[in-house]
């Protein structure tokens, strides 16, 4: 297939959420109490909310910026690309970067809404996680029809009023809801407890998929506090690994096997692996350990209920028949450090040699259409959604790679998982 014959669909990136989304979406009784965007003294554009102050981090919005620049050090909206957070430069992006469709994550929340559902008033924190679901329906997708994936923020604290919000956004047209790659860690029951049944009826029902992010549980694979970061960077995507072996050995994709889990940013390089430990662990143990997966080995399972994507991952391109070609799908990762914006169909051109062009049509859109009831032709000709229609429409639209360095972001050199953990901590002071 030529490049510029691609569609290309991102099942995971991510916005940075702009300062005035609550207005319209908020009861006038708790405006006060809402997050705010504050502005410090030192040139950092932070949130504020229940006493803590949450930075927009410098490697959540690296878009446009040389990798010498990358960090953790907090930023402002004036140093970051307008595409991470205005709706109408993020168009101009994805066009330019050939990209036809995107499903984004939350930022400042927590990928899984858990600063809301910190709050100890849960009735707010429940009417916080409306406002900003119905911002992100309305106005981020709602903006621009067929150009996105709306995905919601679940009360992670209750399994009934997941559920109650599973079967209200997707009324409004939303079938993805973002959780956490583990509760426990959240102070929850784990995915071996039947007290969440009521959330996976509900996303069975409304056929929503749960997509788990890494790093949605607040933990992070360290080996050791002094440890360079490139340790925990290079062992993130083991945070999705871990996730789908607890979900495999639940009972979870048994008792409901229409249930569809989406595992973003792990990559698939590794499937193959997981499925066959998995089946060697079953045939091995199974008559002690308890474990029944009836006619079906766990690999079976696996690849009727999970999804995996990647952004560019030669490795699981050559092993797509092994890992099952309806179970991956392409993710850009926009504006985060791993994105390969604006040159993802140069890469994945490469990645695609020898490739068929129905397999290349399955990883770039269409196991997204149908895993996420998401039909952009609808809206639409198919011949305006190609890579090089997208990119002509985007015109002169500027991808280059500038400098906004201010002198604070050269610091971070040789951080360390104590140097992380030190700045996060001040941060919420």
């Amino acid at each position: 297939m030529e490049m510029n014959d691609m569609i290309l669909v991102s099942v995971d990136d991510h916005l940075c959420e702009p300062p005035h989304m609550f207005d319209e979406h908020l009861a006038d009784r708790w405006r006060d109490e809402a997050p705010k965007l504050l502005h410090t003294d030192d040139g950092n554009d932070v949130w504020t909310f229940n006493g803590a102050l949450i930075p927009n981090v410098g490697l959540n919005a690296v878009a446009g910026r040389p990798k010498e620049e990358y960090g953790i050090e907090p930023t402002s909206f004036e140093e970051i690309r307008p595409g991470c957070y205005d709706i109408d430069e993020r168009i101009k992006d994805m066009d330019a970067g050939g990209v036809l469709g995107s499903m984004c994550f939350p930022s400042f929340p927590g990928f899984a809404g858990r600063l809301f559902a910190d709050h100890p008033d849960k009735e707010f924190a429940a009417a916080l996680i409306r406002a900003y679901n119905d911002w992100h329906i309305h106005e981020w997708c709602g903006s621009y029809p067929g150009r996105f994936i709306p995905m919601a923020l679940p009360m992670i604290w209750s399994a009934e009023e997941c559920a109650a919000e599973v079967r209200r956004v997707a009324e409004l047209g939303c079938h993805s809801m973002t959780f956490t790659e583990n509760p426990v860690p959240l102070g929850q029951p784990s995915f071996h407890d039947e007290y969440w049944n009521p959330f996976w009826e509900a996303l069975v029902d409304c056929e929503t998929v749960l997509s788990i992010h890494l790093g949605s549980s607040g933990q992070l694979v360290i080996t050791a506090p002094d440890a360079p970061m490139d340790v925990m960077i290079q062992m993130q995507p083991m945070n999705v690994s871990t996730a789908a072996s607890d979900l495999l050995w639940s009972t979870v994709p048994r008792r409901y096997p229409d249930l569809r889990i989406a595992l973003s940013e792990g990559g698939t390089g590794w499937v193959p692996y997981f499925m066959d430990r998995a089946d060697k662990t079953y045939d091995m143990h199974h008559l002690w350990t308890g474990q029944d997966f009836g006619d079906l080995k766990p690999s079976d399972v696996f690849r009727r209920n999970f999804l995996t994507c990647f952004i560019s991952d030669p490795v699981g391109v050559i092993l797509r028949n092994e890992i099952g070609i309806n179970n991956i799908c392409w993710e850009m990762d926009y504006p985060h450090s791993d994105s390969n914006w604006p040159t993802a169909p140069e890469e994945l051109s490469e990645v695609f040699a020898g490739v068929s062009d129905d397999d290349i049509n399955r990883i770039t859109h269409l196991n997204a259409m149908d895993w996420f009831s998401y039909d952009p032709f609808a809206v639409f000709d198919r011949a305006d959604c190609t890579v090089g229609a997208l990119r002509a429409q985007a015109g002169d639209h500027d991808v280059s790679i500038r400098s906004r360095d201010t002198g604070r972001h050269g610091e971070a050199k040789d951080v360390s998982l104590q140097d992380f953990v030190e700045r996060a901590s001040q941060s919420e002071e």
